[in-house]
């Protein structure tokens, strides 16, 4: 099944990209000082928001083709864990980058690097719910 597999390559592209984020980019910016992790967060975030949004509607559009072809809901399944990054970053992760987004280097303190800290603890949800995706997808695939 192309589609399903190619759901899963997405997918694991997804994670891959998450995972490296939470154990290489996160702990490299928290050595830095405040208005550090500040100027490297700013312009990371926004290329990561743009390729992990992109791959996980793209991811879910293939596990969502694979579904309607095959019938077999762990594709839907698949599909529905990769989109569950969308909301849970407009709604519980949102917030927090608003923040970061709005202060200037010259702010930059003991709030910063608190908000800097919650942002990572909240990009470990997108880790889990990618891996969980393609664990599901290797899975419907696998069958």
């Amino acid at each position: 099944m192309l589609w399903g597999h190619l759901a899963l390559v997405v997918s694991a592209v997804f994670t891959g990209a998450a995972f490296y984020i939470n154990v290489a980019e996160q702990p490299a910016r928290l050595m830095l000082e405040p208005a550090g992790q500040l100027r490297q967060w700013k312009p990371a975030y926004k290329r990561g928001f743009a390729m992990q949004a992109t791959l996980a509607l793209l991811g879910c559009l293939l596990a969502g083709i694979a579904f309607s072809l095959t019938r077999d809901w762990a594709f839907l399944a698949g599909a529905v864990l990769l989109i569950a990054n969308w909301p849970f970053t407009l709604i519980g992760s949102m917030p927090t980058n608003r923040q970061l987004l709005a202060l200037g280097e010259d702010k930059a303190g003991a709030h910063s690097q608190r908000l800097i800290e919650n942002w990572g603890q909240l990009h470990m949800v997108r880790t889990g719910l990618g891996m969980v995706a393609t664990g599901v997808l290797l899975w419907a695939c696998l069958k």
